[in-house]
Order: structure tokens, then C-alpha cells, then sequence
């Protein structure tokens, strides 16, 4: 070969030793620095003494060692050894002159280890000079500009780009000296047009400009946010430098100091002290402007404000803490006994006696939240209500770890500290409304804290450090009990709040609702009053409830329409009696008693509790002829299906002695229906009320008007004992029946049974479904009285 720098017109053949690259691809016409060991280099220096060419070529994988003509490309670049430069850690920099473009026509046999092949020559094609040309060698040498800036690379880079002109040579030149991979490198290489090369090659470039500029901007943002981090961390230390030369005291270090003495004055344990000490020291080495000064200083805060230590000493007084009982409340014995005898014996065994964990379990509006105020009254501790209701995250009750960004402590703690004392009246308020998700179970993470074995050690995530709860009085309030799960359940003694009675609820209306609003709503200067026929009759026509919340919001009605007349100047009222109710409150939404109804066929009358205490339940069935199908509506549970079931297999094994003239059930159809379809019903209780039903439905005898009942029943006819009798009592007597059938297996609850609704409502006791049918059906009407009634009905 002559002339080595000029590329040959025509394809050449000759043969060559071929130099495989890892990671860089040599373009022709340029400078490429290859690093070769000393061997390999005096291996490829004989072979090019026998007349050998050199020629360079990449491998499709960098990660092989020791290379075969399969994995080599088969275009590469002749080159020409320049200058080497021997490096201290052995091998050798060449420094190589790319010549042209070759292509491997053939493999020949390997001489010392090296890869001999027969190449030829590409020759390179011309290029006419065109406006389509200039453009892109223009846009090139543009987009090349910017590069060089942006990467901060030597001027003369673009210098010498600026001075080329052949597209194929700029194309190259350009590809040597970017940051590419080796396969878009030797796509390149291999791209044999020139005008495609630059085309590539501008498209690379534009690319790569993208990913630097956003890179810069990027860079460019950190080192602002840096620079001015910086700036403010030496002007506060200049400024405390200033500080101390002129003798003042540092902010940052007088805090400290102010923390350091709080936390050795409080009443704290010795472990959480040593706690807060050693947070106080990590406060201490970082500077102001850390983002993790605020957490420490929030954490620090949360255990100084809590509060620590023993419990003050108490003054027990029973007469005045009964005397505040009565005050606030009327009736609720059960639940104010209690309370005395926990403060009695508080008196006797001082801070020994762990407090007790009470649950108040009622309906809505009997005064479950309010007597927990009189309480924390009665015993002159501060009083905390935390509402449970639709909590679901357990972080809720236990509080979040402090890697979480905006963590805080949970609910209890937070109580603690707002009320200030070891030993305050703490009130969880809906505990049978908790929920539960993925986030936990908030009624598992309560069982701690309502333990009194657990409590004195109880755990918060936010605080990493025991607090104690023993001396806390924990109340808990709930309308239902089967929502609370069973081990939460076993850690609380159960108070019962049952519905008022008429009387009960008449003083508390004069005694507490009537002055209460009255002053709510200024009237006390004039001298208004309700009768208590008023108040009588707003109770059995304007609300159904066991507690006294609606007899309030009537009672509040009654006094804003006073307060504008009033204010319109109108002549005084001074005394709202029964028969101008309507006046005030409108139309009667409730019908009291049932006992001026007529006795039907096929209706009885039932009790049952709700949520919101006892109410009465009705059931109906009618008999048609059909093909012996059981129809039951009214949205009944599983269990009020069977006792259905039941019921009806009674009445058909005891047809004959029931006096039943239907020769075969399979020929009548049955529907039983509850009204109120609208509300779900379940529980075995309705069972005597729906056999009673059927009874008088198949026999035709009607059933008494002013009688209720409850029961479960069996196939052969036993009536078993129920639950809630005090509620169901109570709504019959709240209804104005005058009898009510009861299991004889609940003689025992009579005892908690008002006196006064004892006294105006005939309890009855049964065990079998006979005795329920004497007293609940009427006798069967004579064909005489049956021929006048209709005689009767004609005329």
C-alpha cells in the first residue's frame, strides 16, 4: 500500500491483522488512543514488519477475553501506529491514525495468537456540494457547538469540525469524539453513504443535547438549593461568631440550655429522662437549618408536656360526690352505686385499688356521656372525651413511628396531654362504632390500654417510651354489645343504661331538660313553665325513644317559638299546656297505646330490643288457599325464620287439640309478614308471638288487643327464657299495654324492673304455648253472635 491517508477509488484486497476493541470503535481520519498489553503490541509490530496491515475492529460483546471471527463485526477501520506511551502499571497507550473503511472478506489461519483475515478496502463516495449538503454540515457544526459547551470540552474540538466540509469526514470526526455506545458507533461505522452518516449523526447529537441540557438545568437547581443552604448556614454562623464576641447569648444554645433544665426539672422516669437527654445531645450537634432539628424539638415538647409522676392526693367526700350524682342525673341507680363504691374504697385503700374500667352500654340519649362529666365532677378530676366512632387505623390509638413525616402520637397520649393530670376521667366514646382495614385493628391495639395489668407500661410509636396509665379512670361507652369483640369486652365491667320510664322521663324533663333550655334560650326572665300533662303527652305522642334526646329537641321547639314571640312583642305566654301541643308542635307522630285498637284475627303483638332500646313488634299471617307454601317478609334474620318454621310445626302437631278444622295443610298457602320491611329483625324471641299469630289465623279466634309477649319457642310447645326483659318492659309499658307474657326462666330479671311499670303492667310467667293461648286469644265466637254481627254489618 502507497498512500495509506488517501482511500482508494476502487475496493483493494490484502491482508491484515486484525486487532479486536472491547469498548471503542476507530473512525477513519482521526486520532484514537488504544490501550494494548506489551505482548499483543510486539505480536501485531512482527506481523506488520512481514508487510501485514493493522486493522481494527469492535466486538458485539466487550465481556469476552479471548474473541473468534464470530464475535468480531465485519466492517472495521485500517489504522496506523502514531506514537505509544509506556504506563506504570504495565501496558502500552498507542496512539492510532483511523485510514478507511474495510470489510473482512475472509478468515485465514491465526499466526502468534492473532487473527489473520483477507480485507478489502471501502472506498468512500463523493459528494456533491448542494444546499441540502451545506445545510446539514451547518446544522452539525451548530449542534456540535452547543455540545462542546455544554460538556465544557477543549475549543479547538469545534475548530477543528468548523474546518470540514466533506459530510463523510465530519460524520466521523463528530462520532469519535461523543459520548455514543459501541453499537450506535459502529452502526455508524458501518454506514457507508455520507450524507445518511451525518443525518445519524445530527439525530445523535440532537438527542444526547436533550439529555445534557436537562442534566445542566437539573445541576443547576441542586447547586442553587446548595449555594443557599450554604449561604444561610455561614451567615448563622457568622452571626453567632458576632454573638459571642459582643457577649450575647446564642439562641440555638440558649434554647438548649432552657430544654436541658426542663427536662432534669420534670417529674419524669429516670429512663425517659435519659431518653430525652440523649435526644437533646443529637439536637445539639446538628445545625439549626437540619430538617430532623424540628422532629427532635416536636419530640422533645411531646414528653416535657405530658404529664409525669404520682397522682396529686385526693379528698374523698361520698356525700358530696352522691349529692353532685343527683344533681346531674335522675334515675341510674346501678351505675351511680357503682361510682360510690369505687370511691369508697378508694378512701379505705388509697392508690392500691387499681381503677376500675367501666363500659356504659345503653341506648342513644340516656345519659352514658353526661354522667361520665359527673363523675370526673364528683371526684374533682379533670375530664378527657376521645370519640372511637369510625376510627379504623390502628395509628389512631398507638400514634405513628417518627420516620413517617408528620407522625404524631396517638389519641390516648393526645388526651393525656390536653388534660394535664396522671389521673383524669377519660371517656372513649362509641367504642362499638371501631372499625377495622388494612391498617389495623384499633380495638386490638385498645386492649393495652384498657388492662390494668398492661396500662401502667402502655406503648406509644410515636413516644418509644413507657407511660403509664394506671391512674387514669377509663369510661367506655357503647349502644350495643355484640360489635365489641370478646376480649376487648372481658376487660370492661358492664353497666347497663336501660330506656326511662314514662314517670323517669317526666323529672327529667321538669327537673333538668325544661331549665336547662329554658336558659339556653334566654327565657329565664320570663316566667314560662309546661305543664306536666304537657310534657306527659309530648313524651307518648311526639317521640319514641328510651332516652330523652327527641323530648329535649320538642321541648327546645316549643321554647324558640316562645323566644320569638317574645321578641315580636306579643303578650307573654306563661304556661304551655297539653291541649295547645298541636299549636307548637304540630300533628301527633305517635299513637300511645294499643289498647283502644280492636282484637283481630291474625295479629299479635310482640316486644323486642333495638339499638335504640325496647319497641313493640307486630306480626301478621294470613291464611289462603294454595298448595301448603310458607311465604315470610319483613326482612327476617335466619334465626326469625326458623322460629317461624317452628311455629308452624306446632300449630299443625297440635291442630286437633287447637280446635284447627283444616283437614290438610297442603292445601293452604301461610304468609307471615313483620311490617317495618324496611328494618332488619332477627332473634328467636318473636317465636310465641308468631305462633299466636298462625294459632289465631288457622282458628279464626281473635287475638287481645292490649296483650304482648315474649319468648322463644320449641317444637313441642316450651316456651325458653330471653334477654333484655327490662327493655321490652318497658316499651309495653311506654305502649299502655296491659299485659305482658314472659318465660317463666325470666322470674329472675323481674327485679330489675321499675316498681311503677310492675305496678301497671300485668307480668305474666308461662313455660308452655298452652298458657300463651289462654291468655293471649279471645274465646271463639258462637254462630249467633256471628249471625248478628253480620245481621248487624247488613243494616
Amino acid at each position: 500500500m502507497e498512500d495509506l491517508f488517501h482511500v482508494p477509488d476502487e475496493p483493494i484486497e490484502f491482508d491484515a491483522v486484525l486487532v479486536p476493541l472491547r469498548d471503542i470503535v476507530v473512525f477513519p481520519r482521526t486520532s484514537t488512543p488504544l490501550f494494548m498489553e506489551e505482548a499483543l503490541l510486539d505480536a501485531v509490530q512482527n506481523l506488520a514488519e512481514e508487510d501485514l496491515d493493522v486493522v481494527a475492529v469492535a466486538q458485539r460483546d466487550e465481556e469476552i477475553d479471548t474473541p473468534t471471527p464470530d464475535d468480531i463485526f465485519q466492517i472495521g477501520t485500517g489504522i496506523e501506529p502514531m506514537h505509544m506511551l509506556r504506563l506504570p502499571e504495565g501496558g502500552v497507550s498507542v496512539m492510532v491514525q483511523g485510514l478507511w473503511r474495510v470489510r473482512i472478506k475472509e478468515f485465514l489461519p491465526e499466526r502468534d495468537g492473532l487473527m489473520i483475515a483477507r480485507v478489502e478496502s471501502i472506498p468512500e463516495p463523493e459528494v456533491e456540494n448542494t444546499q441540502n449538503v451545506r445545510a446539514l454540515v451547518r446544522l452539525a457544526h451548530s449542534l456540535y457547538e452547543k455540545y462542546v459547551a455544554l460538556r465544557d470540552l477543549p475549543e479547538d474540538l469545534f475548530n477543528l469540525a468548523y474546518n470540514i466540509a466533506e459530510p463523510g469526514w465530519l460524520a466521523d470526526f463528530i462520532a469519535s469524539s461523543i459520548d455514543l455506545s459501541v453499537h450506535d458507533r459502529q452502526h455508524l461505522l458501518e454506514l457507508l453513504d455520507p450524507l445518511d452518516r451525518l443525518q445519524r449523526v445530527n439525530v445523535l447529537l440532537s438527542s444526547e443535547l436533550e439529555l445534557l441540557e436537562l442534566q445542566d438545568r437539573l445541576h443547576h437547581q441542586v447547586q442553587e438549593e446548595m449555594d443557599k443552604t450554604q449561604r444561610e448556614y455561614f451567615l448563622r454562623e457568622q452571626l453567632r461568631i458576632i454573638q459571642r464576641e459582643l457577649g450575647e447569648r446564642d439562641p440555638f444554645i440558649g434554647e438548649a440550655e432552657e430544654l436541658r433544665q426542663r427536662i432534669m426539672e420534670s417529674p419524669m422516669p429516670e429512663m425517659v429522662r435519659e431518653k430525652a437527654l440523649k435526644e437533646l445531645r443529637r439536637l445539639e450537634a446538628m445545625p439549626p437549618v437540619v430538617p430532623e432539628v424540628g422532629i427532635i424539638r416536636t419530640y422533645l415538647d411531646w414528653l416535657l408536656d405530658l404529664p409525669w409522676g404520682e397522682p396529686p392526693p385526693e379528698e374523698i367526700d361520698l356525700k358530696k360526690a352522691a349529692k353532685v350524682l343527683d344533681q346531674n342525673h335522675y334515675a341510674l341507680q346501678k351505675a351511680k352505686e357503682r361510682i360510690l363504691e369505687y370511691l369508697a374504697v378508694r378512701q379505705l385503700a388509697g392508690s392500691k385499688m387499681p381503677s376500675p374500667i367501666l363500659c356504659f352500654v345503653g341506648p342513644p340519649g340516656t345519659g352514658k356521656t353526661s354522667l361520665g362529666r359527673s363523675i370526673a365532677e364528683a371526684l374533682g378530676r379533670r375530664f378527657v372525651r376521645v370519640s372511637l366512632g369510625g376510627v379504623r387505623d390502628e395509628a389512631e390509638i398507638r400514634g405513628h413511628r417518627r420516620t413517617y413525616i408528620g407522625a404524631m402520637p396517638g389519641r390516648i397520649i393526645q388526651g393525656m396531654r390536653n388534660a394535664g393530670v396522671v389521673n383524669p376521667v377519660f371517656m372513649l366514646d362509641e367504642i362499638d362504632k371501631l372499625g377495622y382495614d388494612f391498617r389495623g385493628d384499633p380495638a386490638s391495639a385498645l386492649l393495652e390500654v384498657l388492662d390494668p395489668e398492661q396500662n401502667r407500661e402502655y406503648s406509644d410509636h410515636y413516644l418509644e417510651v413507657p407511660y403509664d396509665l394506671s391512674n387514669v379512670f377509663f369510661i367506655t361507652t357503647a349502644n350495643v354489645l355484640h360489635t365489641i369483640p370478646p376480649a376487648l369486652l372481658d376487660r370492661m365491667e358492664i353497666i347497663e343504661f336501660p330506656g326511662y320510664t314514662e314517670d323517669e322521663k317526666v323529672a327529667i324533663a321538669m327537673n333538668f331538660l325544661i331549665p336547662r333550655q329554658k336558659e339556653a334560650h334566654g327565657l329565664e326572665r320570663y316566667k314560662v313553665r309546661i305543664s306536666e300533662k304537657a310534657v306527659r303527652r309530648i313524651i307518648r305522642e311526639y317521640t319514641s325513644e328510651a332516652g330523652v334526646r327527641n323530648l329535649e329537641r320538642a321541648i327546645a321547639s316549643i321554647f324558640r317559638k316562645l323566644a320569638r314571640r317574645y321578641a315580636e312583642g306579643e303578650h307573654p305566654l306563661r304556661l304551655v299546656t297539653d291541649r295547645r301541643l298541636p299549636h307548637w308542635l304540630g300533628p301527633p307522630q305517635y299513637t300511645f297505646g294499643v289498647a283502644e285498637r280492636e282484637d283481630e284475627v291474625g295479629v299479635a303483638t310482640g316486644v323486642a330490643v333495638t339499638e335504640a332500646g325496647g319497641d313493640l313488634l307486630s306480626i301478621e299471617v294470613s291464611v289462603m288457599p294454595g298448595k301448603g307454601n310458607l311465604t315470610l317478609t319483613g326482612q327476617l334474620g335466619e334465626v326469625m325464620q326458623e322460629s317461624a318454621q317452628a311455629a308452624l310445626t306446632y300449630a299443625r302437631a297440635h291442630a286437633e287439640e287447637l280446635g284447627i278444622e283444616i283437614d290438610d295443610f297442603d292445601k293452604i298457602d301461610i304468609h307471615i309478614h313483620v311490617p317495618e320491611g324496611a328494618i332488619p329483625k332477627d332473634g328467636p324471641s318473636a317465636g310465641i308471638t308468631m305462633a299466636t299469630a298462625l294459632v289465631s289465623a288457622l282458628t279464626g279466634r281473635k287475638v287481645a288487643c292490649d296483650v304482648a309477649m315474649t319468648g322463644e319457642i320449641t317444637l313441642r310447645g316450651r316456651v325458653l327464657p330471653i334477654g333484655g326483659l327490662k327493655e321490652k318492659a318497658l316499651a309495653a309499658h311506654r305502649a299502655g299495654l296491659k299485659t305482658l307474657l314472659i318465660p317463666k326462666g325470666n322470674e329472675k330479671d323481674l327485679v330489675d324492673i321499675p316498681n311503677n311499670v310492675r305496678r301497671r303492667l300485668n307480668i305474666v310467667l308461662v313455660e308452655r304455648m298452652e298458657q300463651v293461648l289462654d291468655r293471649a286469644l279471645r274465646p271463639p265466637e258462637s254462630d249467633e253472635e256471628d249471625e248478628a254481627v253480620e245481621l248487624a254489618h247488613d243494616l
